[in-house]
């Protein structure tokens, strides 16, 4: 065998781990359009007996080289785990569906019992969920215990598919004697919404067999995350808890305080960035207290939670033996609140469990004043209440005065005085153009104000974006962040971001250079001969990054700019320390 021949050899053998009835092509990076260019894969295939697991990450499939993968597959019986994900990137969404048929349909063919099943990272979508529907509810499926979703873009819709064959699968293969016993359930970042949540909580209800949810980033709100709750209480195996970035508010964290009383084997709790407040800090804390011995750590990070709520989620925690972390960072703490939780958790020896409060969120002269926001809002509208009476008031006495002066101008006795009430005029309102106003100068009430069609407004004005001015596209994306930092908004403002950003990479006009350059100029980031004033705090401009670079219009290729800079040391970094890290690992493992 000639030395070129032996160097190939060695270096296909290093790239397809083999072994364990693994067979591995993860990481290729290979570009497969053609039934000829997946000719190796296909070989390999083929020619590997008791085949229990195939990895294709990382490569690009289309939809004939999938049905040529899927024609080697169908004798494939003894295949366990699919781990299919980032399988197309820089298709067509209309070239995914069929391709998932194809391999569906054959490990169905092939009588196989599947364990896992991951799909991750493909931007399939509604029409994506439906391709793999009929596998979900086959016998391949009894048998799953791990089905990983994240990344999808599933949508409401897609979210309801997917709950609807999960219960038809659970169904199905019950009245078979071998219910559906799924262990692992990852959907993160799919914009499920309520709706989705909903649906899925029925199906979760019905499974019972939960031990691990991750559904971070879906935008669900209380009435999503009370269903979920709900739904945990008939899955006593769980054990991982990750809603990370929804928005709770204290009706949906005292709805899952509830639940978690129930649940005694919790290992990991994690609902940072979850605007549960005070009150539902508050909940939770009583609910971790009274039970929850298994507790290894728990995220209540960014929820605007005050001093007094925090100190009592640490009281709750300092007594649990396999507590590793408790992360309370980005809160409304103070500088009294942040030095209690450190005694707290120095006195128990646990120091190393508390994670850094770099990101305090508080106004330290304005702590005491400040300690409770939900009670200041029920006062002010007592007080509201208490001047329009006091508006009323007046206004009789003002007349009581007229009459008692009299006029010259005083009504006949015998004829009724009328009251005269001023005309109200009602100007029509163009939602157009307040969608045009908001893109303009972006701002939080701008959003609100346009209602529940506010997004669909924007969106459809996003078109008229000119994305030939990358700079400009620069800016807006920045004023659009800021809004961000209002929870409640979040959602809606990546849907928006999204949007934009997807129309300036995919036209031919936008230049990413330009854009990348302003981008770090306007952070701080990077020195610029024009005078431009830098944003203030990195906090929410990097959290969104972090959604953006995971989608799958963001090029890849400005990764490493963006590493470059994320990795440099820099005083703009000093606030918001976790978020820079968080981008980097995100980067990192893409």
């Amino acid at each position: 065998m000639a030395s070129e021949d032996i160097s190939q050899l060695a270096d296909s053998l290093a790239k397809t781990q083999v072994g364990g009835g693994e067979l591995s092509f993860k990481g290729w990076g290979k570009k497969l359009n053609t039934a000829e260019a997946a000719a190796e894969i296909i070989k390999q295939i083929e020619e590997f007996e008791g085949l229990q697991a195939l990895r294709l990450e990382g490569n690009t499939i289309g939809v004939e080289a999938a049905q040529a993968i899927a024609k080697c597959l169908a004798n494939k019986k003894d295949l366990e785990n699919c781990h299919w994900s980032d399988m197309f990137t820089g298709r067509l969404r209309s070239e995914i569906p069929p391709a998932l048929i194809s391999l569906g349909d054959a490990v169905k063919n092939a009588g196989a019992q599947l364990k896992l099943l991951d799909l991750s990272d493909n931007a399939f979508g509604p029409d994506g969920v439906s391709s793999f529907e009929t596998l979900l509810k086959s016998q391949a499926c009894y048998s799953l215990r791990e089905l990983r979703l994240n990344n999808c873009g599933m949508g409401t819709g897609g979210g309801k598919i997917l709950a609807a064959a999960l219960s038809e699968c659970h169904s199905k293969s019950r009245a078979l004697g071998r219910p559906l016993a799924l262990k692992v359930f990852i959907a993160g970042r799919n914009r499920l919404e309520n709706e989705g949540a909903i649906a899925l909580a029925d199906a979760f209800k019905s499974i019972g067999t939960l031990e691990e949810v991750h559904m971070p980033q879906n935008g669900i709100n209380h009435e999503g995350i009370t269903a979920l709750a709900k739904a945990f209480t008939d899955n006593r195996r769980l054990r991982v808890i990750n809603l990370n970035d929804n928005t709770f508010s204290e009706e949906g964290a005292i709805a899952m305080a509830e639940t978690l009383r129930t649940l005694q084997n919790i290992e990991y709790i994690n609902f940072g960035d979850c605007l549960v407040r005070s009150k539902g800090a508050q909940a939770i804390a009583e609910a971790v207290e009274s039970g929850l011995c298994k507790l290894k750590e728990l995220n209540l990070s960014f929820g605007e939670i005050k001093k007094d709520a925090a100190i009592a989620v640490a009281e709750a925690v300092k007594h649990k033996s396999l507590l590793e972390k408790i992360d309370l960072n980005g809160n409304c703490l103070g500088e009294e609140g942040r030095v209690h939780l450190r005694k707290i958790f120095d006195g128990q020896n646990k120091s190393d469990a508390l994670g850094t409060l770099s990101d305090d969120e508080s106004d330290d002269e304005d702590d005491e004043e400040n300690e409770d926001e939900e009670d200041i809002d029920d006062d002010e509208e007592e007080v509201e209440e208490e001047e329009e009476e006091e508006e009323n008031e007046d206004e009789e006495d003002e007349a009581e005065e007229e009459e008692d002066r009299g006029t010259e101008k005083e009504s006949p006795v015998d004829e009724p005085q009328h009251i005269v009430k001023p005309t109200v005029i009602t100007i029509p309102v163009n939602p157009q153009l307040d969608a045009s106003i908001f893109m303009a100068s972006p701002s939080a009430d701008k959003l609100r104000n346009l209602g529940p069609k506010g997004i669909q407004l924007i969106v459809q004005q996003v078109s008229s974006v000119d994305v030939s001015k990358a700079e400009k596209v620069a800016r807006i994306f920045l004023q659009l962040t800021s809004i961000s930092k209002d929870k409640e908004m979040k959602p809606a403002v990546l849907t928006i971001i999204d949007a934009l950003l997807q129309k300036a990479f995919n036209s031919s006009d936008f230049q990413h250079d330009i854009f990348i350059t302003a981008l770090l100029v306007y952070m701080g980031l990077l020195k610029s001969e024009e005078k431009i004033k830098a944003i203030g705090n990195l906090m929410e401009p990097l959290m969104v990054l972090n959604h953006v670079v995971q989608q799958t219009y963001f090029p890849r290729n400005l990764f490493p700019i963006l590493l470059a800079f994320l990795e440099k040391p820099s005083h703009v970094f000093e606030n918001c320390i976790s978020a820079q890290r968080c981008l980097l690992q995100t980067i990192q493992e893409l």
